[in-house]
């Protein structure tokens, strides 16, 4: 039975655009149906840590899909390879921001910092690292230092964790204190309360609340993992991308394999919109995905209308053509068969607003 991620990838350019923006419609509307909204207050009544994801671009890495998580409860931050740099201005005050609004209602936040790797084949490993996953780990630990700088070595308020994620499993790797590690692939069969015990022993410096409300995303992970076991995944497993989004919003995007997602979020952001590009370009010439066509999304999310939402729609335009130039410049064959769509985000729906431009690029 084909998943619905190869159905989409295998339409003409068109109509799989016109998947993606119907499937935004749909997230949108369960998004704000009395059902979803009440099954995430009652997630978060239960559950109240805030959890903020830092991770790689790469479309197999989706932690909400992976643990179960219902959409809108872990908040993402993407970028090329997991890169980040918490000195960087606009990422460093939206964490902070992040942070001090949970401190404010009286919640902890539990930061997950993720690196990506294949069990399988090293060739399926971070493209961010040149798939050294030794290095993309070593990274991660350095942002965890820099979170402990930002927020306190005491880790009581805001908790760094490093994690792992193998994506021929989509299982996750919670690193702990002094070299212990706890993999939902050697958890298969375990119960809540054996998978609590286990995360207890691997962080036993981390507060109760936190690892109390940890424990229904590794519960998650670990069926999913289970479920997977034994499943043929290639379409799942190797790169099938043939979206390139820009900015922040795009939650709605919870197929695997189908958008690379880069943040806004560093000093430089032509170098991940040209690995992008090159993954998009690579796919295309392997046959892995159709050869008419990919997508440029700019998405830039705001809470209110007038000035808040014109500042996005300035914001999104801005990235969406800064955007355009570096893939005209690096890859103008690749660029020959762009579509742009550019749009902002009403973030308290999740209602996902296209844009109209005067842009050469073509069908915007």
């Amino acid at each position: 039975m084909p998943t619905p991620a190869s159905l989409l990838h295998d339409q003409p350019i068109e109509q799989r655009i016109d998947a993606l923006f119907d499937l935004s419609r749909q997230h949108a509307a369960h998004f704000c149906s009395p059902d979803a909204e009440l099954a995430r207050r009652h997630y978060l009544a239960k559950h109240p840590t805030s959890i903020l994801v830092m991770k790689c671009m790469d479309g197999r890495i989706h932690i909400p899909h992976a643990t179960r998580t219902p959409l809108g409860i872990i908040t993402p931050f993407r970028n090329l390879g997991g890169i980040f740099d918490l000195g960087w201005p606009y990422l460093g005050e939206l964490l902070t921001e992040a942070v001090i609004d949970a401190a404010t209602q009286g919640r902890g936040t539990l930061l997950l910092i993720t690196y990506h790797f294949s069990h399988g084949s090293k060739a399926r490993g971070c493209a961010g690292f040149n798939c050294d996953t030794q290095a993309a780990r070593a990274h991660a630990y350095a942002i965890s230092k820099q979170a402990e700088h930002l927020f306190g070595r005491e880790r009581q308020q805001v908790y760094p964790l490093v994690c792992g994620f193998e994506t021929d499993s989509d299982a996750l790797i919670v690193h702990g204190q002094h070299g212990a590690t706890l993999d939902t692939r050697e958890c298969i069969g375990h119960s809540p309360a054996q998978l609590s015990t286990a995360l207890q022993a691997t962080c036993p410096d981390m507060p109760t609340e936190m690892r109390r409300d940890l424990l229904p995303l590794l519960t998650g992970n670990l069926a999913h993992v289970n479920e997977l076991q034994g499943t043929q995944r290639e379409l799942d497993i190797e790169h099938r991308e043939w979206v390139i989004c820009i900015g922040r919003g795009f939650d709605f995007l919870h197929l695997p394999n189908t958008a690379l997602i880069i943040g806004p979020y560093g000093p430089d952001l032509a170098k991940p919109i040209g690995t992008a590009a090159s993954i998009i370009d690579a796919n295309r010439q392997a046959g892995r995905i159709p050869d008419d066509g990919f997508l440029l999304l700019a998405s830039t999310p705001y809470q209110h209308s007038g000035v808040d939402r014109a500042r996005a729609e300035l914001k999104s335009r801005f990235l969406s053509e800064f955007a355009e130039q570096v893939i005209r410049r690096e890859h103008p064959n690749l660029a020959a068969s762009m579509r742009r769509r550019t749009a902002v985000v009403h973030w308290p729906t999740r209602r996902l607003d296209q844009l109209t431009t005067a842009s050469a690029s073509n069908a915007e």
